[in-house]
């Protein structure tokens, strides 16, 4: 039995799609769905009524930069709590693996290309220093865990991911999906222009949604490792050019102008993906042009709806 936590977020929509589309038998949960993995009695007691040999870690109490800064104090009591219950119930209930992303942010935030052995070179961003610490504590949470009860935890650090049922509200959306909405509400009123916070020079690679939920789901089969696990491939965009993809996808015909003044957050996020390549016999191989048209359209058809 495999158990998704976080079922009802961003990856974990995905990563269910994938397993449904596999016949693969699990049970998905979530906060909204009445687990609080914030309870220790109640992570207990779902782990013990379920019995998964398999956990996929979807859950995170997460948003953009701005939710971030103003969220700091949740943002680490949430996470840690999470993380050490899930690490306690999954040791005393013998789960066979647990599957657990990290985001990229947990990094050095003055690293280019950030690569596995280079993750404890530096200090974290602060615009990101929370979030990172309590996803880089995840990390230690789980080495100590499998040094002291040989709990096997995959842990995968995930490139800043984008796609369709993405966060898509003005504080909990990221840059690419603040974007698409700054360009399909300026097409929509006729705005001559869009504002793009930040220089326009950070450089982010994006992982598409499925990419990561596919990636989460081979990691159940892949060899056992303690370390850290790069998924990604290297490459990344400009925040200006990505800009212009997406104003392009949308079909908007207006002007960008950048606002220095806002934050730019770490100047440059690429991953080295070759250790995940060789541990999962795969590589992310949805490309992000394609993937913008596509969560655009999403977008667009989802306000059609509404």
């Amino acid at each position: 039995m495999i158990l998704v936590l976080g079922a009802t977020g961003f990856l974990g929509k995905r990563v269910i799609r994938q397993l449904e589309a596999a016949k693969k038998d699990f049970t998905a949960t979530s906060l909204s769905a009445g687990a609080d993995l914030r309870d220790r009695a109640q992570t207990l007691e779902l782990f013990e009524k379920v019995k998964p040999a398999y956990v996929l870690n979807c859950a995170a109490y997460v948003g953009g930069i701005q939710f971030g800064l103003k969220h700091q104090a949740e943002m680490f009591r949430n996470n840690l709590l999470m993380t050490i219950n899930l690490l306690e119930a999954a040791t005393t209930t013998n789960v066979r693996r647990v599957v657990n992303p990290i985001s990229n942010c947990a990094y050095p935030g003055d690293a280019t290309l950030f690569r596995e052995d280079e993750f404890w070179d530096g200090p974290l961003h602060d615009s990101v220093m929370t979030y990172g610490f309590v996803r880089k504590a995840s990390w230690v949470g789980s080495w100590a865990y499998a040094q002291q009860y040989g709990l096997d935890v995959v842990n995968l650090i995930l490139s800043n991911m984008y796609g369709p049922e993405d966060h898509f509200e003005a504080e909990r959306s990221h840059a690419l999906g603040a974007l698409i909405m700054k360009f399909a509400s300026a097409k929509a009123t006729g705005a001559p222009e869009v504002v793009v916070w930040g220089s326009g020079k950070p450089v982010r690679e994006w992982l598409h949604v499925d990419d990561g939920a596919e990636a989460m789901i081979r990691a159940m089969d892949a060899p056992a490792t303690t370390d850290i696990v790069n998924i990604g491939v290297g490459k990344g965009i400009s925040i200006l050019e990505l800009a212009e993809v997406i104003r392009d996808a949308v079909g908007y015909m207006g002007r960008i102008v950048l606002d220095p003044s806002k934050p730019d957050g770490a100047p440059f996020k690429t991953v080295d993906g070759a250790r995940g390549a060789r541990l999962l016999g795969w590589s992310p191989t949805r490309g992000l042009r394609q993937g913008i048209q596509d969560t655009v359209a999403w977008y667009v058809e989802q306000g059609a709806a509404q």
